[in-house]
This record gives C-alpha cells, structure tokens and sequence, in this order.
C-alpha cells in the first residue's frame, strides 16, 4: 500500500510546489516568465510540469481557479441583488475589489469596488442599485485580470479562442458582464446602446493601464467610463 500511495503523493507535492514557484515568478516577471525556470525553482524537471501543466494558459488556469470561483460566485450575487422579487443575498461580500477575491497575489489599487448593501432596502432606486453593481462587477474583474503583468491580454485572447484552457472561464466573466448591463439597461441606468461588449473592453483596458500606468489610472478610467455610460435624466 506504501508503494502506491507515495507517487500520488509526490505527485501532489511536485504540483502545489509548480503553482507556488509558478505564482512568485509570474509576479516577478509576467505570464510569460521562463517555464523552465519555474520547473528548476520547483526542483522538477520540465517533462513534471508539463504532466501537471499541457500548456502556459493551463499554468496560468490553474493559479486562477481559486479567484475565478470567487469572482463567478461575486457576479452571481451581484444578479441575485437585481432579481425583481429576491431579497438581497447576505453573503456578498463588502468589497468587491482584490480584498474580496481570494489569490496567491492580488493587485492594489483598484477601488473602492463595493457591492450594493444586503441591508438596502429592496425595491429602492433599481436604477442606482443596477449601475451599483455593475460597477463593482468592473472593479473586481478589472483586479481579477491585473493579477499578473500580461494576464489581461491572455485573458482577452482566451475569449475568443475556444481552443484556450481560458476560454469556459473567459467565457463566464463575459457573460455575468452581458448580465448585469442588460439588468442596468432594463432599469434605466445606462444607455440603451451599452452593450457586454463595452464591459469586457472596459476590464481590459484597465487592467493594461493598471499594469503600465497607474492603479489610480486604471480607476480613473473605470469612473469616468461608467459616467460615460450612464443614461442622462
């Protein structure tokens, strides 16, 4: 029993030491750090990682799952608050910026991105509540995509490649995005041309002037375009 639990576990150990080597030189040095070099910091060969990890983007998925599962569960919530007839779910979380979003290494700067209050009354002003959360939902995937030098631009590709290890999650932010406008376009709270698709640029726009701008850059950014957006009364 000995000799066939050890590869399992040697096999786990090789994989958490991959993820963390992989985490400290991505923040170092970008998504496109030296693989190799993260397999000799693991103290792996580089046939072990590419048994763990098919790919770079399979790297890359894998260092974000924790986060991905976070931010789905945060836009999910974000939508329940908007659902006509549902009480606000308590467990949202108070800050949608990097705070609220579990990761190896979370990025600074981006916020305050605070979801709308489970303690609001339900009913009351549906267009500042929508425009409420779509904002946090900005400022969390913005954090999200800023986590590493170059994720944003992985990530943007991943979208439109199904062939990416990224692309189901990709896939997922750009839907909860499409979402939540269309719940702000229903009430009023943005303009009626405002599409998805502007979200998905507006995350990835900040998050590249956050990576070679400034953070404070990147929220100027995010408020001045949700302005921008919103419907003139």
């Amino acid at each position: 029993m000995t000799t066939t639990r050890r590869p399992r576990a040697d096999a786990r150990r090789n994989y958490e030491r991959l993820l963390a080597e992989a985490d400290a030189a991505f923040r170092e040095r970008g998504v496109d750090a030296s693989l190799e070099s993260i397999a000799r910091r693991a103290g792996v060969a580089i046939g072990t990682l590419y048994g763990h990890f098919s790919s770079r983007r399979a790297l890359v998925g894998a260092l974000l799952r924790e986060r991905n599962e976070a931010l789905f569960e945060l836009g999910d919530q974000l939508l329940t608050t908007l659902t006509p007839g549902t009480a606000p779910s308590r467990g949202v979380p108070s800050g949608a910026g990097p705070a609220a979003i579990p990761s190896r290494s979370a990025p600074s700067g981006i916020g305050p991105a605070t979801a709308p209050s489970p303690d609001a009354p339900s009913g009351a002003d549906p267009a500042g509540a929508a425009l409420d959360a779509l904002a946090a939902w900005v400022r969390a995937a913005t954090a999200h995509a800023a986590t590493y030098s170059g994720l944003a631009s992985l990530l943007a590709d991943g979208l439109d490649d199904e062939a990416s290890e990224l692309h189901d999650s990709c896939l997922r932010m750009a839907g909860i995005g499409e979402r939540l406008i269309a719940r702000a376009r229903a009430s009023g709270a943005v303009r009626a041309d405002a599409t998805g698709a502007d979200v998905t640029a507006l995350t990835s726009a900040a998050a590249w002037l956050h990576e070679h701008v400034s953070p404070p850059a990147a929220d100027r950014l995010i408020t001045v375009t949700l302005d921008g957006l919103a419907a003139r009364r």
